[in-house]
């Protein structure tokens, strides 16, 4: 549990250096970038293997039918990370399509996991995603949206996320639960 607390750490402070000590972050320049990419990777094998290495404590049951509404918020969660939201119709206007897909993911593995690691892992990432979107409004406050695009790209990236769920499901399936019921 202690790696997988201590990646959840590494994972904050790699996202947040930027807005909380902005004149270290431009002091180390380009080379800062591969800097925090790989604290970044670091981060998410802390983890993977924190998590998956974390016994398993009971918190709560979720009822089975919860397995449908997590593939559904998935679907929106994909859809939200795609290139859509910018380049469609729907979304445009909105400013945080790939950390509002985040939260969503994060929401999503909350409703089906009732075991503490699960608990610390997507509930600190949601927390994350939350602040992050608030520390990006203070630190840029003067943000326009991309120039309206197509119900037809916001078609074809909800059904790419369709597609996509059915991989990335199936993978899931094969290095751990598989979330599909049945």
């Amino acid at each position: 549990m202690a790696l997988l607390i201590f990646g959840i750490i590494l994972w904050w402070a790699a996202h947040l250096f930027k807005r909380l000590a902005p004149a270290q972050r431009a002091a180390l320049g380009d080379k800062g970038k591969g800097l925090v990419a790989l604290v970044l990777l670091a981060s998410v094998v802390m983890m993977v293997l924190g998590f998956k290495g974390s016994d398993y404590i009971h918190v709560w049951a979720p009822p089975p039918f919860m397995v449908h509404i997590n593939n559904t918020l998935m679907i929106f969660a994909l859809y939200f990370t795609s290139p859509g939201p910018k380049t469609g119709a729907l979304f445009y206007k909105m400013r945080h399509p790939m950390l509002t897909g985040f939260k969503i993911w994060a929401t999503a593995h909350l409703l089906v996991n009732g075991d503490l690691a699960s608990i610390l892992l997507f509930g600190s990432l949601l927390a994350w995603a939350v602040v992050e979107v608030i520390t990006i409004n203070k630190s840029e406050p003067n943000w326009q949206p991309n120039p309206k695009g197509t119900i037809a790209k916001d078609a074809m990236f909800f059904v790419a996320s369709i597609v996509l769920l059915g991989v990335i499901g199936y993978i899931h399936g094969l290095v751990g639960p598989s979330p599909f019921p049945g």
